[in-house]
C-alpha cells in the first residue's frame, strides 16, 4: 500500500478548485472587518504590530513545546489537513501543532504564514468526521487571511492587561480589542461554513459543536433538541434579556455554540450552499475584479433580513420602529413592564398624538 493510499480519506468528497473565500464568508464577517478597519487608530496599531510581533518566537515556542503534525506524528490529523487543503485548493499546507491543554480548542495564527494549533482536549473529544470539520474550519481561516488579525487580537489582549494602569492607553487598546473580538466572532461563522465544505457532513459538524458545548456524551444529547435551544435563546425573554445577551457575548472570542449550529444548518439548507456544491462559486482569480460596493450592499441586505426575521425582542422592536409600527416609549415600557399595549401616552387610533 502506498503512502497516499494509506492516508486517503474514508470517502470521496467534492473539491473546489480556485475557490475564493468570498464563497463561504458570512456577510457579517465582511461587515465587521470593514468596521474594524475604519476604527480610529487601527491602521496605526496594525502597521506597528505587523513589524513588531515576535512571530519567529511564536513558531519556535510551538516547535519546542508542542507536537508538530506530520506523517510521523498524529498522521491521521496530517491526512485530514492535506485533504482539507486539497478540497479548498490551498496550495501551501500550513504547519499544524498539537498542544497539551485539556480544554477543547483550535486556532489559526501567524502573520507571514498561518499556523494551526489544536489542543489535546479537542483531539480526544472528537471522532474522525467531527475533527475533519474542525480542520477544515481552521484551513478556512487560513484561506480567508484571518490568522493575521487573530494574532494581533491575542497580543493586544495581553497588552491591555499590562497597561491597565494607564487610563487613556488602556481605553484605546480596549476599543480595538472589542472591535477585533466582534469581528472574530463573526469570522467563526465563516470558518464553520468552510469546515462544512471540507467535511461535507452536516451531522458531523453539528455533533462537534454539541460536544464542545456538552462534552463527550452523545448518547445523552440530541441535535434537534440542541438546535431548539438556539431558537429558545433567540426568541426568549424581554428587552432585558436582549441586553444581557449582548453583555454576555462581548468578552467572548467565539459565538455561542447553539447559535453557531443554527447558523450553519440554515446555510447548509440554502441555495448558496447548493450552488457551491454544484461547482458554481466565486473564484480567487476573480477577486481583483470584485466590487466593494456590492459587498457592502450584500452585508446591508443581510443585516436588514436578520432584523426582519429575528425573534429577539430587541431586534423585533428595531424592525417595528423602522417600519413605523408604533411609539418607541410605549413599546419599551410594554416590553420591560409587561403592560398592555396602548396604556399611557402614545399614538391614538387616528394616528394623532393623544392629548
Amino acid at each position: 500500500m502506498t503512502e497516499s493510499q494509506e492516508h486517503a480519506p474514508s470517502r470521496r468528497r467534492q473539491r473546489f478548485p480556485d475557490i475564493s473565500s468570498r464563497a463561504y464568508e458570512h456577510p457579517a464577517d465582511r461587515s465587521a472587518l470593514v468596521a474594524l478597519r475604519k476604527l480610529t487608530g487601527f491602521d496605526t496599531v496594525f502597521k506597528a504590530l505587523s513589524g513588531l510581533l515576535p512571530e519567529r518566537s511564536l513558531r519556535l515556542l510551538f516547535l519546542s513545546d508542542s507536537v508538530r503534525v506530520s506523517d510521523a506524528q498524529f498522521a491521521h490529523l496530517h491526512s485530514m489537513l492535506r485533504d482539507a487543503c486539497y478540497i479548498l485548493d490551498l496550495e501551501k499546507v500550513p504547519a499544524m501543532y498539537v498542544t497539551q491543554d485539556p480544554r477543547p480548542n483550535a486556532m489559526c495564527i501567524g502573520l507571514d504564514e498561518p499556523i494551526i494549533v489544536v489542543t489535546t482536549g479537542l483531539v480526544e473529544l472528537l471522532d474522525e468526521e467531527e475533527m475533519r470539520a474542525v480542520v477544515g474550519h481552521e484551513v478556512g481561516h487560513a484561506l480567508s487571511g484571518h490568522s493575521v488579525y487573530r494574532t494581533i487580537l491575542l497580543f493586544l489582549t495581553s497588552l491591555a492587561l499590562k497597561v491597565a494602569w494607564i487610563p487613556l492607553g488602556n481605553m484605546a487598546i480596549m476599543a480595538i480589542v472589542t472591535a477585533l473580538r466582534e469581528w472574530f466572532r463573526k469570522s467563526e461563522l465563516s470558518a464553520d461554513r468552510a469546515g462544512l465544505l471540507v467535511g461535507q457532513d452536516l451531522q458531523a459538524s453539528m455533533r462537534g459543536l454539541m460536544k464542545i458545548a456538552g462534552g463527550n456524551h452523545l448518547h445523552e444529547m440530541n441535535v434537534d433538541a440542541f438546535l431548539a435551544q438556539a431558537e429558545e435563546y433567540e426568541a426568549g425573554g424581554d428587552l432585558r434579556d436582549s441586553v444581557l445577551k449582548i453583555l454576555n457575548v462581548l468578552p467572548r472570542s467565539h459565538p455561542f455554540t447553539t447559535v453557531r449550529a443554527a447558523e450553519l444548518k440554515k446555510w447548509a439548507e440554502s441555495r448558496d450552499y447548493q450552488r457551491i456544491m454544484d461547482g458554481h462559486y466565486p473564484r480567487r482569480t476573480e477577486d481583483k475584479d470584485t466590487s466593494v460596493s456590492d459587498s457592502f450592499r450584500e452585508s446591508a441586505s443581510h443585516y436588514a433580513e436578520s432584523v426582519r426575521t429575528s425573534k429577539d425582542p430587541l431586534m423585533k422592536l428595531v424592525g417595528d420602529i423602522a417600519g413605523g409600527a408604533g411609539d418607541l416609549g410605549g413599546r419599551l415600557r410594554e416590553k420591560f413592564t409587561g403592560g398592555a399595549p396602548g396604556t399611557g401616552t402614545g399614538t391614538g387610533a387616528g394616528g394623532t398624538p393623544d392629548a
